[in-house]
């Protein structure tokens, strides 16, 4: 068996990947498995850089083959923002709610709400191979919907007339950034596992 070593402490996250691997070769560890690993400081200016700082510090830290994600709403009328600094946007401790509210302030008037959703998930084994989502959408002009987080509630897929938040967990992974980013990173371990 193949470890790989997940970069969350996410019961959910990890409860998925492990449902994705049944039949591969693979073992899935997290970072719940290494109390002793420290926080990584995303401080990196890319989604990129965040996911390879994550993967490359478990890593090394471990020896063991590692994974990582990063993900960043990023806004037309923003000039891309906030990007890597999403879950900051508000500040560097803002809550989901203070944050989508900024977000709401920034854009009163503003006709333009284009926007996209975009997962990096990084794959270090002492080389690195990094495999991307993006989902395009709009900001909505107020919240919509109670599920999800973050800022599922004022973000609409395009094609649909629901917010993430409105989505069941089952209807977002089958359009959503991340979903598509796992799954050709899901494609890829196949593809290994069987070369």
């Amino acid at each position: 068996m193949i470890k790989i070593l997940l970069a969350t402490r996410n019961k959910g996250k990890v409860d998925e990947f492990r449902h994705a691997l049944q039949g591969l070769p693979y073992e899935v560890l997290t970072a719940l498995d290494f109390p002793e690993l420290p926080e990584v400081d995303e401080d990196q200016h890319t989604l990129e850089g965040n996911a390879l700082k994550k993967a490359q510090m478990l890593y090394e830290a471990t020896g063991i083959f590692s994974m990582a994600d990063d993900t960043g709403l990023e806004v037309g009328a923003l000039n891309g923002a906030p990007g890597v600094y999403s879950a900051r946007y508000a500040g560097e401790k803002a809550t989901y709610a203070e944050n989508r509210q900024k977000m709401l302030c920034e854009l009163v008037g503003e006709e333009n709400r284009a926007a996209q959703f975009r997962t990096v998930i990084a794959y270090y084994t002492g080389k690195v191979a990094f495999f991307e989502g993006i989902c395009v959408g709009q900001i909505t002009h107020v919240e919509i919907g109670a599920g999800g987080f973050g800022y599922d509630p004022i973000f609409m897929p395009n094609g649909y007339d629901l917010t993430f938040a409105q989505m069941t967990t089952e209807e977002k992974n089958k359009i959503s950034h991340r979903g598509m980013a796992f799954r050709k990173f899901l494609d890829f371990l196949a593809n290994e596992a069987t070369v």
